[in-house]
């Protein structure tokens, strides 16, 4: 996480106010485009949430977080495949201080041959990234609904809700599933003061993110962005900026729509062409990663 990812700050995308007084919670926040998305919301004034399985990581982002806006930021470890784990959580968090804005940001995924996935592995994948999206949602959905509260729900997706995926089929599984519930409750719990949106980010490398998880040894993957109609991959700035906008009052009038941030690259490929004509040879290492 570092400045060279945000907006610059001679050139802000946004008044220094925009989400002053909100209360920000974030799942997979302590690395990635989490961290990177809860950095610049709290430079934009909004107190922080971060939650995941790892307390040392979250802590340490929570901490570097503090001390570059001086901004609160509270973490809490949490496992969001379990539902008993998250409304504990929650708990916690909304007896200090209610939540306005849930970003669903955790997810797993892979890439495999889905004839060869086991039971346990399509869980490993649907678990965090459908369920424990679910859950987080029903529990603060659930919490401003009887407390009167407004409350918005931005949910991290991906281009593969459009187009499919091959060798992620799972995580496809996943985030369609994520966008059908944004669909569907943003017309059930619109008339409640309830925002639902979602976000269909492209390849945005981060230090824990990196093109080598799907690109193992010397197969025949194609570089970053060399698919891309732009000719790059995203900065992770852009994700965040985009994610403060549809967060903050501004984007009010905007509920159950996902905007795909990816250069247009979903309109020319799924980004799995490359794979279909891997060797035994290229499963075997990139399993063995």
């Amino acid at each position: 996480m570092s400045d060279e990812t945000t907006s610059a700050p001679d050139r802000p995308a946004f008044r220094a106010d925009l989400l002053a007084g909100k209360r920000i919670l974030v799942t997979g926040g302590g690395t990635g485009l989490g961290a990177e998305m809860a950095l610049r919301f709290a430079r934009l004034g909004a107190a922080i949430a971060i939650v995941g399985r790892r307390a040392e990581v979250l802590e340490a982002t929570a901490r570097s977080i503090r001390e570059a806006t001086g901004a609160r930021v509270d973490c809490e470890a949490c496992d969001v495949r379990d539902p008993s784990s998250v409304e504990r959580t929650i708990d916690t968090l909304w007896g200090d201080a209610a939540v306005d804005v849930l970003v669903n940001n955790a997810a797993a995924t892979f890439t495999a041959r889905t004839e060869r996935l086991s039971p346990r592995a399509f869980d490993a994948v649907i678990a965090p990234t459908l369920n424990g999206t679910i859950w987080c949602t029903l529990a603060a959905g659930r919490r401003w609904i009887d407390s009167g509260r407004r409350g918005v729900v931005l949910s991290i997706l991906s281009p593969t809700t459009i187009t499919g995926r091959a060798f992620t089929v799972p995580s496809a599984i996943a985030k369609s599933g994520v966008l059908a519930m944004t669909r569907s409750l943003a017309v059930e719990w619109g008339p409640k003061g309830v925002r639902l949106v979602a976000i269909a980010p492209g390849h945005f490398p981060t230090p824990g993110v990196t093109r080598q998880m799907f690109s193992p040894g010397r197969g025949p993957s194609a570089p970053p962005g060399a698919r891309n109609p732009l000719g790059r991959t995203g900065k992770p700035g852009e994700l965040a900026d985009l994610a403060c906008f549809l967060v903050s009052d501004e984007a009010g009038y905007i509920n159950g729509e996902m905007i795909a941030i990816d250069g247009g690259e979903h309109y020319r490929t799924s980004g799995a062409e490359d794979m279909l004509g891997w060797s035994d040879a290229h499963w075997d290492a990139l399993r063995a990663r």
